[in-house]
């Protein structure tokens, strides 16, 4: 009997109500005969980072414990945030944190990147700089997608509830699921 795949979904934002976790735990649910971790970033709030504070106490446990979220996972569902244009600053903090533990930091994990937002533009801005970011260290970006204006677009009993964006997920999805499932 095979192992199912381990996916780690999360909203890049520290908001309890964050619409980017909902729209992560919603499009991990439309996966088939996976494992799904939903983590919240809040479990991984750490002082601000400085070179200073590292120097001082060193890399804070739950930096290496996010860590360990990321390795231990079969592929990722990142659903961001957009503040002021670019990532919020809690994911950001988490980010800069972990990467200093060492160079490697997606693992080449299969991932799909997600945003949404309150405004029609879907936190696009924050999706584009993630693309281009993250596709130098991880070869395995299976595809992004944008939810824009979420209050209009999305339900918290049907999920995305506009056929055109409902559709264009789904063809993300199954873009992320090839990748996975051949990986």
């Amino acid at each position: 009997m095979s192992m199912k795949k381990r996916i780690l979904a999360f909203g890049a934002s520290s908001s309890k109500n964050s619409i980017n976790k909902q729209l992560a735990a919603y499009t991990s649910s439309l996966m088939k005969d996976v494992q799904i971790n939903l983590i919240d970033l809040n479990d991984y709030e750490m002082p601000l980072f400085s070179v200073d504070i590292e120097k001082e106490s060193g890399i804070p446990e739950k930096a290496f414990l996010f860590k360990e979220q990321i390795k231990s996972s079969d592929g990722i569902i990142l659903s961001l945030a957009e503040h002021n244009g670019a990532y919020s600053s809690a994911y950001k903090n988490i980010f800069d944190w972990t990467s200093r533990i060492e160079k490697e930091f997606w693992y080449n994990r299969p991932m799909l990147l997600l945003a949404t937002s309150p405004g029609p533009n879907g936190a696009k801005r924050v999706l584009k700089i993630a693309n281009e970011a993250y596709s130098y260290s991880n070869k395995n970006i299976a595809g992004s997608f944008s939810l824009p204006s979420f209050y209009e677009n999305f339900s918290n009993e049907k999920g995305i509830v506009n056929d055109t964006f409902k559709n264009d997920l789904l063809l993300q999805l199954a873009q992320f699921e090839k990748l996975l499932f051949t990986k």
